[in-house]
């Protein structure tokens, strides 16, 4: 600091006095400042001399300055940080209020002393070098935490994920460069691989214009879009044959069955009575242009079954189920890993009831698909346990809807091999497909363990069922295997038999 010097040699003309009576002497020495903005952070000390002592931070304002010098400069001007308290001091008064010069308050410091009198004792006497360093470290502070959704820190990390190969997509391997701190908070949030479930619209639309187009037939048939007679159709839709003739898993259709000779009459699409007085063929009513004077070989039946449903109450469901769950997947998985996983699902469903389920009852529904989708959400829970919310309340409320379903697969004209197909074959293929998120080296090895213990399981259990399946006789392979689906009564004498009968038909085994 500057101070005011009284020992100046008589006459010097040194300076002229700024308190003496002329007030343009008094002012000249200040004209300089006109441009300066007055406020409390950029006012300047002066001494009796006149002399305008200097801001500290007024070289800042320079044209050279750095970007880190203008935070610095603007940070004390605007936000400076609360310092501890400090004893108050009077202002320092101003020229026109003082009779005269002042002596007495010489220790007074520059305005920006205040600051660095009260910094910690290890900063002291320091430069400012640190706070550019700190100041340039403002932009990247941990603010953007308290945003609602924050970008990934890397934009590389989209360009990596979108320049992945389908096949890495699919695994879920296009994630590896996107922060993994990211993914468990979009994770937490709900936030999947895509925003709109595209596939699940898609069915969704296939599937009731497939439905409307079994109620013309039934209407065509029996002249109305439910069928009354012979029978009801517990769930409001078509009758049997109509649904076996729009490509119902129905096993005498799709090979020779024994006790059920392609010579076996059937009701008729258009038979109203009870006992039926209009009887077809099964190669007439099975359709698609019959089996061309050969066995019976439409194993499509495996795929289309699931397009098909029994009724208004079996599709209101199941669009439901699809519409919620499935949905939420498919946004999770992303629509490649989401359609394999739903048609491996409920193809296995169909193929499982077809070697168990009784033979004589066709089956119907996406049922099988859905439960796979199911399943998924028990990878995501075990494989994603400590991201979850109350995970072990999930896993009670997963349980009890879990029972609750297998144990609608006893109800008749229910086909439960439909679900527990499903749902096995959705655990192995989710486990493979669905993008798991491995913090560590040892989750992410026990995952890929899981895979590689998945996919084979997978495809032999494909290879076995499918190949048991057009044995003479699949039962041979499991006889106990039908008590999953039915609870023996006089009824259905037993679950023994083919479950087939000429003179009460019934829309009988639609999975739900």
């Amino acid at each position: 600091m500057a101070h005011f010097d009284t020992n100046h040699p008589a006459g010097s003309n040194f300076h002229t006095d700024p308190f003496g009576d002329s007030s343009d002497s008094r002012n000249k020495p200040f004209d300089g400042l006109d441009g300066i903005i007055q406020d409390d952070t950029t006012t300047l000390a002066t001494t009796t001399s006149g002399i305008p002592a200097l801001d500290p931070s007024s070289f800042l304002r320079g044209a050279g300055r750095t970007e880190a010098q203008s935070l610095i400069f603007n940070y004390r001007r605007t936000k400076s940080p609360t310092l501890p308290a400090i004893p108050s001091r009077q202002p320092t008064p101003s020229l026109s209020e003082r009779n005269g010069p002042v002596f007495s308050d010489l220790s007074v410091p520059y305005k920006d002393e205040d600051s660095y009198s009260t910094r910690p004792p290890s900063v002291v006497g320091k430069s400012d070098d640190h706070l550019m360093h700190n100041a340039a470290d403002m932009g990247r502070s941990d603010s953007y935490q308290d945003l609602e959704y924050a970008e990934p820190l890397d934009e590389n990390s989209k360009l990596a994920a979108d320049s992945a190969s389908p096949f890495q997509k699919v695994l879920g391997m296009d994630m590896g460069k996107y922060p993994i701190d990211q993914r468990i908070e979009d994770k937490k949030r709900g936030i999947g691989r895509q925003k709109y479930p595209y596939v699940v619209w898609a069915l969704t639309i296939i599937m009731v214009g497939v439905f409307i187009n079994e109620l013309v037939v039934n209407t065509r048939a029996q002249g109305t879009p439910i069928s009354f007679k012979p029978v009801v159709n517990p769930m409001l839709g078509p009758s049997e044959s109509a649904l076996i003739n729009l490509g119902a898993r129905f096993p005498p259709c799709m090979k020779v069955v024994q006790g059920l000779p392609l010579t076996t009459q059937m009701a008729c699409l258009n038979d109203t009575a009870n006992p039926p007085d209009r009887l077809c063929s099964i190669e007439d009513v099975c359709g698609f242009g019959g089996f061309h004077g050969g066995e019976p070989d439409q194993w499509f039946r495996f795929i289309t079954a699931i397009f098909l449903h029994a009724g208004f109450i079996h599709i209101i469901l199941n669009m439901l189920a699809q519409l919620t769950i499935s949905a939420q997947i498919e946004r999770e998985m992303g629509s490649a890993g989401f359609f394999i996983t739903y048609f491996a699902a409920g193809i296995f469903g169909n193929v499982l009831g077809g070697n168990f389920s009784l033979v004589g009852a066709p089956s119907i529904g996406a049922s099988g698909a859905i439960f796979g989708t199911v399943a998924v959400t028990w990878v995501d829970l075990f494989a994603h346990w400590k991201y979850q919310y109350r995970p072990g309340r999930k896993l009670a409320i997963m349980t009890v809807e879990l029972l609750f379903g297998i144990a609608l697969g006893y109800i008749p004209y229910v086909d439960n091999f439909a679900h527990l197909g499903g749902l096995c074959m959705g655990l192995l293929v989710g486990t493979t497909l669905y993008p798991v998120i491995s913090p560590t080296k040892r989750h992410k090895l026990i995952m890929w363990a899981f895979r590689l213990a998945a996919i084979p399981l997978a495809i032999v259990l494909f290879v076995v069922l499918i190949r048991n399946f057009y044995t003479s006789d699949p039962y041979a392979a499991c006889s106990g295997c039908r008590y999953l689906s039915c609870i023996p009564t006089a009824s259905n004498n037993h679950c023994q038999g083919t479950g087939f009968s000429t003179s009460n038909t019934t829309t009988g085994g639609s999975s739900i």
